[in-house]
């Protein structure tokens, strides 16, 4: 597809066939994510990913059986990749302690930074890696994790790397599926997203 059309299609995904989705796609287009701006190259952030059967782990940790019950989107737990996406805020601090970037101040600690430049790069990267994922015509949903203790203790994810989200991704179910809650709510236009000259 052209960039323009990548853009313009991609949709939040929330039901799935259950087909499988090979190792190498998902990696294809994690190599197009690493290539997203990274604050002094850092490269922060990292995807523990699940395949296949494999998703299940992160599920039972996510959402219990007990939920699933009232659970508005149950084909999302067919998708065939999960990815919960971190970030290094040490990483950061560490890289901006070298000397090329030392004079900056910012590898004093995560409080000299006044914007948590980790969280930017993981966003950016994130989002890369859906515009892939829908390039590669898969579904992709990104999403909020639940029970995070419960999913760092599963994915042995330590405390030190801080959890933004996580992406599922695999073949959309086709045809009528119920959308997020938020689906209906007008697109800004880009003028709309835009204040020329000063603050009005």
């Amino acid at each position: 597809m052209e960039f323009s059309e990548v853009v313009r299609t991609r949709r939040m995904t929330r039901d799935f066939t259950g087909e499988p989705v090979g190792r190498e796609v998902i990696e294809r287009c994690l190599d197009l994510a690493v290539r997203s701006p990274s604050a002094g190259k850092t490269q922060g952030w990292r995807v523990v990913g699940l395949l296949g059967n494999d998703t299940a782990a992160y599920w039972d940790a996510a959402l219990p059986a007990t939920a699933r019950g009232s659970f508005a989107f149950p084909g999302l737990l067919r998708a065939a990749f999960v990815g919960v996406v971190t970030v290094s805020p040490r990483a950061y601090v560490e890289r901006y302690g070298e000397p090329d970037k030392s004079r900056t101040g910012l590898g004093a600690g995560r409080g000299a930074w006044p914007v948590p430049y980790w969280t930017v790069d993981g966003a950016m990267a994130t989002m890369t890696f859906l515009h892939a994922l829908h390039d590669e015509g898969l579904g992709a949903l990104f999403f909020a994790v639940a029970h995070e203790n419960d999913v760092r203790a599963v994915l042995g994810i330590p405390d030190e790397a801080e959890i933004i989200g996580a992406v599922a991704a695999g073949q959309p179910t086709q045809g009528d599926v119920r959308k997020g809650a938020s689906a209906s709510r007008r697109r800004r236009s880009g003028a709309d997203a835009v204040t020329w000259g000063r603050w009005a």
